[in-house]
């Protein structure tokens, strides 16, 4: 069975990693008004009334797809999706952002295309693109990466910590596009290597897509049906965004509680084709987003109005419930099996 650390990306590493560099920074939130121990996906600046969230991420390996596509043009929804879906997740509406374009070698072509992907991540957004840098980083960068920071703001009594979700709640799940851009270091050796395909070939599961196609599809953007369920009288006790991590992620909440998912709709092809290469389910379920991209926790007086929402958008379904307990789990029944992140 191959596992995403023999594909070459050890989170556990990444984890202890990110631990070894904040360790090192953390007295720095004493220079400023930060609100500590409030971001769970986005930090927090205190703004007097408001609160600035600011989250920063890149498109990840998912640049070698478009490489070996030579197709540019959606990276950039990716970049943006990457950062905004994280500043959702403090409640917070985002503003705008600044990018980060290294390349190996500048190609005026190249930039157009990317530049055209984030221009529609903008517009699904609704944010502005206010500025950026482009450098040229020879025997560092191969080819070019991609990344940006993102700002936003929420009042700080709308603030979502997670701190408010209680025993008896339920999460809903916001259906993803496909892979987005986690994961794809383990798609690409279970596709490309294992299984042998070329990204012109069609996806095995489904032959009205390549398996590039697949894999390229843009990261859906969330601010749209979150700003509006926000909006709402509605109460909304969580957010999470299921990136890297798969839906470990929702532990980032509150660490009093167990995730219990036990009504996943049916993976989407990718996953099923990723899986036939050899994947267990609980790497699948631990890297990637198996058809859920977005999640909402709150209370189930609320289910009926928040799926009259969220469904205008993107298909949305009760995936799960809130069970107290400070072993701080999610537990995943899925296809007959039980899996614990």
């Amino acid at each position: 069975m191959v596992t995403y650390s023999e594909a070459g990306v050890d989170i556990s590493l990444e984890e202890q990693t990110v631990k070894a560099l904040t360790g090192e920074l953390s007295e720095t939130l004493d220079y400023r008004n930060i609100i500590k121990n409030k971001g769970h996906f986005a930090a927090l600046v205190d703004f007097g009334s408001r609160a600035i969230a600011m989250s920063t991420d890149g498109v990840g390996s998912k640049i070698l797809i478009a490489n070996a596509m030579n197709k540019f043009d959606t990276v950039g929804i990716d970049c943006i999706a990457m950062v905004v879906n994280d500043i959702l997740c403090v409640g917070a509406e985002p503003i705008a952002m600044v990018d980060y374009l290294a390349v190996e070698e500048p190609d005026p072509e190249i930039a157009k295309e990317i530049g055209k992907g984030l221009k529609i991540g903008c517009q699904q957004a609704k944010i502005a693109m206010i500025g950026g840098e482009t450098a040229s980083l020879p025997k560092i960068i191969k080819d070019f990466d991609l990344a940006g920071t993102g700002i936003g703001t929420v009042s700080k009594e709308n603030i979502i910590t997670g701190t408010d979700i209680q025993d008896g709640d339920i999460i809903i799940g916001i259906s993803s596009s496909g892979v987005h851009s986690n994961g794809l270091t383990l798609a690409r050796k279970a596709l490309l290597e294992i299984e042998g395909y070329d990204v012109t070939d069609k996806l095995p599961t489904d032959d009205n897509i390549t398996v590039g196609e697949a894999l390229l599809e843009p990261t859906i953007i969330y601010v749209d049906p979150i700003m509006e369920l926000l909006k709402s009288n509605i109460e909304v006790h969580g957010l999470g965004h299921i990136t890297g991590g798969g839906f470990s992620n929702l532990k980032r909440l509150n660490k009093n509680m167990n995730y219990i998912i036990d009504n996943l709709p049916e993976p989407l092809p990718i996953f099923q084709a990723i899986k036939k290469a050899g994947i267990e389910s609980k790497e699948m379920y631990h890297v990637f987003n198996m058809g859920i991209g977005f999640a909402v926790i709150l209370n189930k007086k609320y289910e009926k109005q928040a799926l009259n929402i969220l469904n205008k958008y993107h298909d949305s379904y009760i995936i799960g419930k809130i069970v107290e307990n400070e072993d701080n789990k999610v537990i995943i029944t899925a296809n007959n099996e039980n899996i614990e992140l």
